[in-house]
């Protein structure tokens, strides 16, 4: 996917948001603004929004001398969804459909911000969510849900990568991984997190924390960027993302970076700002599971 102009604005606030973070004072966050300026028109727009960012995130490195100011944001998401992480066993129990639940699941995941959003009833926001989710996708969304088409290809597949988006989210990842593997006890299931940090994208320790290593092997995409780009990553990854019989491609970063792909990717995410809405052709909110 292209870099459209109102993803320009975004980027400044990558940028200042993650200058905060990292803890530096105004000056600081002003130099970094203008040095995110000062790259920009050398930017060419028929690259990746991910692409800038990984570039913004290592402009903020170098300036603060913070390698990961989202650590502790990070832990704290962490925390919070695996607290949560019995509701969402709760919710799977009394599921009709369980992988179509667990999808929903991992999808809420992906719209509950732990690490910015200060949520003060996760119980309430999940229900919320739910109930949304579960609308758009009754009421037109499910022009963009290809259930059918995702179960029949998770049928078929021998080995499937998830390619992982946010800490946090990734309790709610999970529970998806959990009930395929209940559904499909014979397939492998490798789990990919990125090799160094990413502003909030996951890594080894993360996943770890969350309860992954139990139930998927988890490997590193050997990349730095907020999404899967491929120039970036290992050799080891690639050949894996080029083996596997299903990937299932989780949040705007990864679509963003991988859409018209020609592997057996599906898109999991909810269409959080107008240009990916735009770019798929659905509502802001709407949950999308689709190939390419």
């Amino acid at each position: 996917m292209k870099t459209y102009l109102d993803c320009i604005p975004c980027f400044f606030k990558q940028a200042l948001q993650a200058a905060r973070i990292a803890g530096v004072d105004e000056s600081t966050q002003l130099l970094i603004l203008n040095e995110t300026a000062r790259v920009l028109p050398e930017f060419p727009l028929e690259s990746t929004p991910p692409e800038m960012a990984r570039i913004i995130y290592k402009l903020v490195t170098r300036i603060t001398g913070v390698d990961d100011p989202y650590r502790i944001i990070k832990e704290r998401s962490n925390r919070l969804a695996l607290g949560i992480y019995n509701r969402l066993i709760d919710i799977m129990t009394n599921s009709r459909d369980r992988i179509l639940t667990a999808l929903e699941l991992a999808a809420a995941g992906n719209i509950i911000d732990f690490g910015v959003k200060n949520i003060p009833d996760i119980n309430e926001e999940l229900e919320k969510i739910l109930a949304d989710k579960t609308k758009s996708i009754t009421n037109g969304g499910s022009a963009f849900f290809e259930y059918e088409k995702f179960k029949s290809a998770l049928s078929r597949a021998n080995t499937i990568l998830y390619l992982a988006d946010n800490a946090g989210e990734i309790v709610f990842d999970r529970i998806l991984i959990e009930e395929i593997q209940k559904n499909y006890p014979d397939k492998k299931l490798i789990f990919a997190v990125k090799e160094k940090p990413a502003i909030n994208d996951a890594l080894l320790k993360d996943a770890l924390d969350c309860g992954i290593g139990e139930i998927a092997e988890i490997i590193s995409s050997g990349s730095d960027a907020p999404g899967t780009l491929l120039p970036y990553c290992s050799q080891s990854f690639l050949k894996i993302f080029k083996s596997a019989d299903l990937i299932i491609s989780k949040g705007q970063g990864n679509y963003e970076s991988l859409s018209g792909s020609e592997q057996p990717i599906f898109y999991l995410l909810i269409a959080k700002c107008e240009v990916i809405a735009d770019h798929i052709g659905c509502q802001t909110g709407d949950v999308v599971l689709l190939s390419d």
